[in-house]
């Protein structure tokens, strides 16, 4: 789905879940719980979400961490395991888009009809 712009190629994958969103894991050892999405991994197809998918990681000592030892973050998740948290209607929902009067497109909730910030 790559476009072609002044004779470069648009690499940049359209992805419905935005830094910032909230987000409900359908499946995997997650399912159920919801979170907040730290960053997206749009080469991977993948985003992290924040208190989800913890790993541990054995680290060196660094200037950062002089001690090292086992560190636990999050590790990433596949956007397909992942659904829009609609705040107003309390559960996950799909995500549609629109055009405004004004030109602008917007993501809309499909289970509300409600605009997603």
């Amino acid at each position: 789905m790559a476009t072609q712009i002044n004779g470069s190629r648009d690499n940049r994958k359209k992805m419905n879940v935005k830094k910032g969103d909230t987000v409900y894991v359908v499946s995997g050892k997650e399912k159920g719980k919801t979170g907040q999405v730290l960053k997206v991994l749009r080469s991977k197809d993948q985003v992290l979400v924040e208190k989800l998918n913890i790993v541990k990681r054995h680290q060196k000592p660094t200037q950062a961490n002089p001690t090292g030892g086992i560190v636990e973050k999050e590790a990433p998740l596949h956007i397909s395991n992942l659904m829009i948290y609609d705040q107003t209607e309390s559960k996950p929902t799909r995500i549609g888009r629109k055009v405004l009067s004004t030109g602008e497109r917007v993501r809309i909730s499909k289970r509300s009809g409600e605009e997603i910030k």
